[in-house]
């Protein structure tokens, strides 16, 4: 049952780490749009990202707390505990830094009741962005955002692979 968690923390950790990397990969051609291309471009994003990377995310750190709780040794142990701090700080970067780009730039999209309630755009300033601001400001936040979390997610996938290479040695 260990190595099932093992492998499943690792898998999930690893779709949340490849979601985030795969937004910051793409920061070099995405800052030579032009604005009209770049919103086109961003669309294209929600749908399936957000379900992805939302169970990734949460599922990834749902099972690296579990094994967490299973770990036998005390290097395991802490490896494993900077590996959830890292996927919680990249929470943290999304609800703070993301997340409030998103809310801005969705209140004029149409959106399915679920992507409304998630992004709750319904009634929203935008969480007080001000909306004569630059668009370029918004953006570098929101693709500075994306680089912070693949940092974040790689670090905890690296973190959690070396806790469970030395606990199978």
């Amino acid at each position: 049952m260990y190595v099932f968690v093992e492998v499943l923390t690792v898998i999930l950790v690893a779709s949340a780490m490849a979601m985030a990397l795969a937004h910051a990969l793409e920061l070099p051609g995405k800052m030579r749009l032009g604005r009209q291309e770049y919103f086109v471009v961003q669309r294209i994003y929600y749908p399936g990202f957000t379900i992805g990377g939302g169970i990734a995310e949460v599922g990834g750190i749902v099972a690296t707390f579990a094994l967490m709780l299973t770990s036998s040794g005390s290097v395991e142990l802490w490896l494993i505990a900077c590996a959830l701090t890292g996927l919680l700080i990249m929470q943290l970067v999304f609800w703070f830094m993301t997340q409030p780009i998103n809310k801005h730039w969705l209140q004029e999209v149409e959106l399915t009741a679920p992507a409304k309630r998630f992004f709750a755009t319904q009634g929203s300033d935008g969480d007080a962005l001000v909306p004569t601001q630059e668009w370029t400001a918004f953006r570098n936040r929101w693709e500075l955002s994306h680089v912070l979390r693949a940092v974040l997610a790689m670090l905890s996938l690296i973190l959690l692979t070396m806790a469970i290479a030395i606990q199978g040695a």
